[in-house]
């Protein structure tokens, strides 16, 4: 498994309307992003497994990584060619969140916009549900 930095941003975007109850976002910076990463571990056989846990300053975290496993209730969501899974005790806690990705001169990395979120803490690593 390979894990993927993620930051939270307190700024909150709604999902489109199409978008399934039970799902996240992908944005296309976000998504060719994970085509990249994807294509350079060189395997076929990886998804994007997106999950909320306990931890942080504010109770819970997000966590990207890549791996190869199907679990019992994953919701199985594809954005341009990208796998993607949440499983579903995370599910609720990424109703309407939109993962973009950001490469400027004063930040790189993951985003996660999410309603859901009623706050986050300073360090922008965890926020509450």
């Amino acid at each position: 498994m390979t894990a993927i930095d993620t930051a939270t941003q307190v700024e909150l975007t709604a999902a489109p309307a199409d978008a399934p109850a039970t799902s996240v976002t992908l944005t296309d910076a976000a998504a060719g992003k994970v085509r990249v990463l994807l294509e350079q571990e060189g395997r076929d056989d990886l998804r994007l497994r997106v999950a909320v846990q306990p931890g942080g300053c504010s109770g819970l975290q997000y966590q990207l990584f890549f791996d190869e496993r199907t679990l019992d209730g994953d919701i199985e969501l594809n954005y341009e060619g990208v796998p993607v899974v949440v499983d579903r005790m995370s599910g609720p806690y990424l109703v309407g969140a939109t993962i973009d990705f950001t490469d400027t001169i004063e930040q790189q990395g993951f985003t996660i916009d999410n309603p859901q979120a009623s706050g986050g803490c300073a360090c922008g690593n965890s926020f509450c549900g």
